[in-house]
């Protein structure tokens, strides 16, 4: 990859985790991109020789979920020109239903490491709240879009009386989900959340207005419920 010579026609894939920011300023996480996954350049720059010595970014898009974002020119060299394309694998709802128990094990597992609230992150052990649910799905091979907002527009609704473990619970604004958190049973939901509400890092509320002050003043901000019943297609 030397020489910035991208190009906008192939697929690349990341050699190591990266991060992809959301300006070209490269000074605020958009999302991460973890070993393996795949991206294409939406603006590739010129040859080195033509390059100006200010571009310090390039605009890419993440094959797996369609996330834009950019990319630190100094982490060009951990792409590699993609040997095949990447290809979404089609789930059913009874072929997810059967991996939930592999989404639960890993938000689980990661609350048991050393963690806080890292708002973009995707990448282990700190996780923003829908890069913990992209990462715990992923986890079993199902793929869900990157934000909040994102992840209940793409969910089936249900109510919060039909909830059962695996789904997802979300909170927000009337007019925006602006948090996920992982349904466990028992009234209980894994999330990880910032210091504002209490807490920075992954932890295990209740749907209630009873439980602690974190647990109450999210469900304040509860919007709805909703089932993972595909693995997201990129367009």
């Amino acid at each position: 990859m030397a020489n910035y010579q991208l190009s906008d026609v192939v697929e690349y894939r990341v050699r190591s985790h990266i991060n992809i920011y959301d300006s070209p300023k490269c000074d605020r996480l958009a999302t991460q991109a973890a070993l393996g996954r795949h991206l294409r350049v939406v603006d590739p720059p010129l040859r080195q020789r033509d390059v100006n010595l200010d571009t310090t970014a390039v605009m890419v898009r993440l094959c797996e979920d369609d996330y834009p974002g950019w990319l630190d020119i100094r982490d060009v060299e951990l792409l590699d020109v993609a040997e095949t394309v990447y290809h979404p694998l089609v789930l059913s709802e009874a072929q997810i239903k059967e991996k939930l128990p592999i989404v639960i094990a890993f938000a689980s597992e990661a609350m048991n490491q050393s963690n806080y609230y890292l708002w973009g992150g995707t990448v282990g052990p700190n996780y923003d709240c829908s890069g913990l649910m992209q990462a715990a799905f992923v986890a079993a091979g199902i793929w869900l879009p990157r934000d909040a907002y994102q992840q209940e527009a793409f969910t089936k609704p249900i109510s919060i009386t039909a909830l059962e473990p695996g789904d997802l619970v979300f909170f927000g604004t009337p007019e925006k989900a602006t948090h996920v958190g992982l349904y466990l049973g028992d009234n209980r939901y894994i999330h990880s959340s910032g210091q504002v509400q209490g807490r920075n890092g992954i932890g295990i509320d209740v749907l209630s207005e009873d439980g602690d002050i974190v647990s109450q003043a999210y469900y304040q901000q509860l919007r709805g419920c909703g089932k993972v019943v595909a693995s997201y297609l990129p367009s």
